[in-house]
């Protein structure tokens, strides 16, 4: 193949057209700093720093022994999707058999299953902005069309009821968002909910796709509330969730979503296609992380609990940033726009990318430009580290920022 050839046009369009994930793409260039030798502080990833609960490994280790070394069902292992079922029940109020479970590669390939099996070319799928980076790109895959409705940051990046109907077509086939949500930490309240799902319940051919994969990380007295779990609309609820960030068994990858059965079916049928059953092993290991005692998880909330206090206070003291007050999860999201025009003489701040990108390079702090999660005035800040990495990261970044004229 001659070298001047563009390769680029040899793609699919669909991946042309797909942007490259901002938070994996920060996370490379500051990986990239750091082996030239650079003392950089990343804050880019949405990963807890904590290790796997003790008896997790320990299932997982059992396992190995006990020979579960072959395929497992599509679905997923009979005792997990039991786990799950049982878990709907204890945590959420929502009631599914094993049969309307299905476990996948992880919360995103869920998210992905779902929207691949709901949506039609056309279809349009209403986002709760801001939202995760690969929401709008995976309703791109599908062929639909992401119709985003922006929380402001006066209602703590909330989207309100009369937005979202304001926003429903005759072509709406789905509303998505996370609640505690990444990367805002914002929670929907279960008043709030219910009032979305009175929206709902009018739309009889609009579904909810409930991402609740940050549910353990929740600093509010009321605790988490799943829209799942109001009868009106619950056949038309699919929630998801995994056991990643609770349990943080990020590299685990299991993912799983509790829905109607025709749904679960059609999901089982497009993951029997494409990837089988999940790892063998880490479905184990979930078993037990579901079935164990929630210590852990805990005492992990605790910690960001803290941290979020700890940023928050720190956040407010850098000129210019305003600052919400995160109610769960483990990230920051502070509006920066007050610097955009201004230049440290070599670079000009024109948006979140720019500010993202000059703070990698000269404070070496990565975080990620809030353009990605649909509010581009914002920069979110991972809070999953230790206290002395963000007390000196956020030095840092007032420092930078006082070069800014």
């Amino acid at each position: 193949m001659s070298a001047t050839l563009d390769t680029v046009s040899l793609l699919a369009d669909r991946i042309n057209a797909l942007e490259e994930s901002s938070t994996l793409a920060m996370t490379k260039k500051a990986r990239e700093l750091a082996a030239l030798g650079h003392k950089v502080i990343s804050l880019s990833v949405g990963e807890p720093d904590f290790k796997t609960p003790q008896h997790i490994c320990d299932a997982a280790k059992k396992a190995i022994d006990d020979g579960f070394h072959g395929y497992s069902p599509v679905a997923g292992y009979p005792d997990l999707r039991k786990a799950i079922a049982d878990k709907f029940k204890r945590d959420n109020n929502i009631d599914w058999k094993p049969e309307n479970i299905v476990v996948s590669t992880g919360a995103k390939h869920s998210l992905a299953n779902v929207i691949q099996v709901l949506i039609n070319p056309g279809d349009e799928v209403v986002i709760f902005s801001p939202y995760w980076v690969s929401y709008s790109e995976m309703v791109k895959l599908a062929e639909g069309k992401a119709v985003v409705v922006d929380g402001s940051f006066d209602n703590n990046f909330k989207v309100t009821p009369e937005q979202f109907e304001a926003a429903i077509t005759d072509r709406t086939k789905i509303v998505m968002y996370a609640s505690p949500n990444n990367p805002t930490g914002s929670i929907y309240s279960e008043a709030e909910l219910r009032a979305i799902a009175d929206v709902v319940a009018r739309n009889e051919n609009v579904y909810v796709l409930a991402d609740e994969i940050y549910e353990y990380i929740n600093f509010t007295p009321e605790g988490h509330f799943s829209i799942g779990s109001i009868p009106e609309i619950a056949d038309r609820v699919i929630t998801v969730n995994g056991v990643a960030k609770g349990f943080a068994m990020t590299g685990w990858r299991i993912g799983y979503i509790g829905a109607a059965k025709w749904i679960a079916d059609g999901v089982e049928k497009l993951q029997g296609q494409v990837t089988s059953g999940t790892n063998s092993i880490a479905q184990k290991a979930t078993v037990a992380a579901l079935n164990g005692p929630l210590d852990s998880s805990f005492e992990m909330t605790k910690a960001y609990h803290r941290r979020r206090d700890l940023v928050v206070k720190l956040l407010k003291e850098v000129p210019g940033f305003r600052t919400n007050v995160p109610e769960g999860a483990f990230y920051a999201f502070p509006d920066i726009s007050y610097y955009y025009g201004k230049s440290d003489g070599t670079t000009t701040i024109n948006n979140s990318d720019d500010f993202a990108g000059w703070l990698l390079n000269t404070a070496y702090v990565a975080t990620v430009a809030g353009s990605g999660f649909g509010a581009p005035d914002c920069l979110r800040i991972s809070t999953a580290a230790a206290d002395e990495s963000l007390v000196e990261a956020v030095q840092r970044i007032k420092d930078a920022v006082a070069t800014l004229k």
